[in-house]
Parts: structure tokens; C-alpha cells; sequence
């Protein structure tokens, strides 16, 4: 692993640990060239994922741009961070286990507003704001309308089953 500080091509685990419910891998390093010390964390990916967007146009998937999504839907909003990490893997594990490597962007979109809906309402018609590109309040007003209609029942924690 290259340090992010001095680029050398070498570095030292000190510590590895699971992360994200077992997910993923969280390892310290440092750097044996600067003494710089730094974190990785490596997953388990099953597939190469590319987002065919509505144009036509490719793209690869990329983890973080779905995360930078999630978080500004979820902005000032109190979920706790395991929360929304696990909602994120969980909607990667879906578009991986769909067994294509080619997937929708409406396919990707459609998962967020799904698991948004469970985790907080506010993110959801945010996120629904943008995902469905509207226009004027009525838009708002028909996604609360939904909204109202058919109410989900929240999502448990990992401390409400026990």
C-alpha cells in the first residue's frame, strides 16, 4: 500500500480489525520511509459494477459517490453513522447480487429512495427531490402524499431486536 504522505511503495500493518459488521477489513499502517500512520479498509467486492446511466452513457460504479448521496439526503438528520454505513453496503450488496455487472442508474436510485424511506422521511423526500428532478411544490407535495399513504414502519437498530 502506497503512503498517502511520502508515496512510498512501502508500508507495515500495525493492526487489522473487522469493520462494518464484518464487511470489511480496517487495517493501521505506517509508513517505515516517514513514520507517517494511516487507515485503510478493504472489502469484499463481487463484481465490477458499471452504472448505465438514461443517456446510454457507462460509468463505473463508485461506493463513495453513493455514500456523498446518501449523507447529503441525510444532512442534519439524527441517524448514527453504523446506520447509514450499513445502509450503503446493503444497497451495494443488492446491485452486486443482481448478477450483472451492468446495472441502471434508476436501478440504483430506486434502492436509495427504498432505503431511505425506512431510515428517515426528511432524507427521503430530499433525496426524492433530486432523484426524480422536481419541478414545483406540488412535486413535494405528492411525494408526502405517498408519503401519508402508505407509511412504512421504521426499521429496527441492531438494539431494538435483542
Amino acid at each position: 500500500m502506497r503512503c498517502p504522505f511520502c508515496g512510498s511503495q512501502d508500508s507495515q500493518v500495525k493492526d487489522s480489525r473487522p469493520a462494518e459488521d464484518g464487511g470489511a477489513i480496517r487495517r493501521r499502517r505506517v509508513c517505515p520511509d516517514c513514520n507517517g500512520r494511516f487507515t485503510t479498509f478493504e472489502r469484499v467486492q463481487l463484481r465490477e459494477l458499471v452504472v448505465v446511466k438514461k443517456s446510454g452513457r457507462r460509468v463505473p460504479f463508485e461506493r463513495d459517490k453513493l455514500a456523498r448521496s446518501v449523507q447529503t439526503a441525510l444532512r442534519k438528520r439524527s441517524v448514527e453513522p453504523e446506520r447509514i454505513e450499513r445502509m450503503i453496503s446493503g444497497i451495494v450488496r443488492q446491485l452486486e447480487s443482481t448478477g450483472e455487472s451492468d446495472v441502471p442508474s434508476e436501478m440504483v436510485g430506486r434502492l436509495v429512495m427504498e432505503a431511505l424511506r425506512g431510515v428517515d422521511d426528511v432524507a427521503y423526500v430530499r433525496f426524492a427531490s433530486v432523484y426524480r428532478d422536481f419541478r414545483e411544490a406540488r412535486d413535494f407535495e405528492a411525494v408526502i402524499g405517498e408519503l401519508k399513504a402508505d407509511p412504512l414502519p421504521p426499521v429496527p437498530d441492531d438494539e431494538d431486536r435483542a
